[in-house]
């Protein structure tokens, strides 16, 4: 079982992994906004299953909310006002961080959670807001993007290979057994070592590099917060995946939970450091 799940998840990377990247580097930005949106839309109806939304009218409209903040983040007197988004994302994580190590146990949930309505539309807008600006920024942007996701991948990828061969300590029992900190430990050194090749493709000296691997650094570990969030909302509704459009892997929440964490880091720390912006 173990093998076959792990071939449906290759094959499925092999056939998304070039069409994404393909859509990154061609599209140009309106309408890469567009197929993200696309992305997000079914990802923001998984959301619904999650947050206890039964009814079609009900995630109809909560549908609706999230398109509508996404397009109200496209028009040009709401973008120079984004960046306080991305630091609300960016904040918010550290909280769920705080929050999800000191959890002792998973209450089953049954219901609508009132308050995942906002969370959701927070955790689904702002990665998509990062990922555009990104694209947006300059003629670097949509290898900045490309970049994300490759960095995410690897550490994704490092994790779960660690993790099964020397995998000893669980990260978080409650949340997700599977999950152990050599796991963690070789997403961090999968990160670094994407952080040293950015900083070496873009010829910047060893003082001027440490800034950026230690984005990667912190962009891998956020990621990791991302999955373990999700884990807990599946846990406390009592199902294994998001949804079972991805072969191998799940909803396409499943998929991308840990850009949903990692991404408006990312694009704050690339505007800091003025990676590209």
């Amino acid at each position: 079982m173990l093998a076959r799940s792990l071939r449906q998840r290759i094959l499925t990377a092999l056939v998304l992994g070039p069409l994404v990247a393909a859509g990154i580097l061609l599209l140009p930005t309106p309408y890469l906004a567009l197929g993200l949106a696309l992305v997000v839309g079914l990802a923001a109806l998984e959301w619904t299953a999650l947050a206890g939304i039964e009814t079609n009218r009900a995630r109809a409209l909560y549908l609706m909310l999230v398109g509508l903040c996404l397009l109200l983040c496209w028009q040009p007197p709401v973008r120079g006002w984004l960046g306080l988004l991305l630091i609300a994302a960016s904040l918010w994580w550290c909280l769920i961080a705080v929050y999800l190590f000191r959890l002792g146990s998973i209450a089953p949930a049954s219901g609508p959670d009132l308050e995942l309505i906002p969370a959701g539309v927070l955790v689904l807008v702002s990665p998509w807001v990062a990922m555009v600006q990104l694209h947006a920024a300059d003629e670097r942007g949509p290898l900045l993007v490309l970049f994300l996701m490759v960095l995410i991948w690897s550490a994704d990828s490092a994790a779960y290979f660690t993790g099964r061969i020397w995998g000893r300590t669980k990260l978080a029992p409650v949340l997700s057994p599977g999950k152990t900190r050599e796991g963690v430990y070789g997403a961090l050194l999968a990160a670094a070592v994407c952080g040293g090749l950015l900083a070496w493709g873009g010829g910047l000296s060893i003082a001027g590099a440490l800034p950026v691997v230690l984005l990667c650094l912190l962009t891998a570990f956020v990621s990791v917060i991302g999955d373990l969030f999700e884990s807990l909302l599946k846990r406390r509704r009592g199902v294994k995946d998001s949804g079972r459009l991805l072969p191998g892997h799940g909803g396409v929440l499943d998929r991308i939970d840990s850009l949903t964490a990692a991404a408006p880091l990312c694009a704050l720390g690339a505007s800091w450091l003025e990676i590209g912006l």
